[in-house]
């Protein structure tokens, strides 16, 4: 069963457009509330990716929601960022955030700074000795830790390797070229990582630009999807929907694997 985690991303840029970098309390759209939401709505959980530019997800969000999740008692928070990323006003570094909040799941991402969105997977042949350490940590802090990577056999066992739980597949050209009319290689590619990741032990996550119309075949050619991560797209279609149409109406797509 592929469950769906919401990333709220797209809420909080909204919220911030009339707050900029420091929102008040009572600048809308509240991310709670949406959190709230989607939750009830069948969501597994709520996914924020806090960047040092604050154009979005918040520090203070993250640990607004993860006291909201313990409150309810019930949902996954998944934080998703770059380790490396440094300190500076009003950010704590990324790493530091995760040892604080300990979510649910951590995602680690090879984003630069000020970088629009994730476009790749990490370099784990270049990068191994630096993440090593970093995923140790956050086991040790009890994080369930996700690499994002290409779909690339090599990427998924590299991942392995170092002690990851998961690996999140990154998603984008699969969704191109689901919109240009033939997406059977990147199904290829991603069928590929997802039996390393099956060999290798790993649970699997995938994510980026997967929307109502490609969700449903991408699922059914990699049935042992844990999690989908879904924001953009689920946030736009929640402007027509609403939200909680939008969720269940990812849900839908995620069961049509099923069908």
């Amino acid at each position: 069963m592929t469950h769906l985690s919401v990333n709220l991303n797209k809420v909080a840029l909204l919220r911030n457009a009339r707050g900029g970098r420091h929102p008040g309390p009572g600048a809308r759209p509240n991310v709670e509330t949406a959190a709230e939401a989607v939750l009830d709505a069948g969501a597994i959980g709520v996914t924020l990716h806090p960047r040092p530019d604050r154009r979005h997800a918040l520090p203070e969000d993250a640990h607004a929601l993860a006291a909201l999740l313990a409150h309810r008692g019930g949902g996954e928070l998944n934080l998703e960022g770059n380790p490396f990323s440094a300190s500076g006003e009003d950010y704590p570094g990324f790493q530091a955030l995760l040892l604080d909040v300990g979510p649910a799941q951590a995602t680690l991402v090879p984003d630069a700074p000020g970088q629009l969105t994730s476009d790749h997977g990490w370099d784990l042949a270049r990068e191994a000795a630096r993440l090593g350490p970093v995923v140790r940590r956050l086991k040790e802090r009890g994080c369930r830790v996700s690499l994002f990577v290409d779909p690339e056999p090599d990427a998924v066992r590299r991942a392995a390797d170092l002690g990851a739980d998961r690996v999140e597949l990154y998603t984008g050209p699969y969704a191109w070229a689901h919109a240009a009319g033939d997406a059977s290689h990147e199904i290829d590619r991603h069928r590929a990582a997802a039996d390393a990741a099956r060999e290798a032990g790993l649970d699997l996550n995938a994510g980026h630009d997967l929307d109502l119309a490609n969700l449903p075949s991408y699922l059914l050619a990699l049935p042992t999807v844990d999690e989908v991560s879904i924001g953009q797209a689920l946030i736009a279609d929640a402007l027509h929907m609403g939200l909680t149409k939008a969720v269940g109406a990812y849900l839908s797509a995620i069961r049509r694997e099923d069908s």
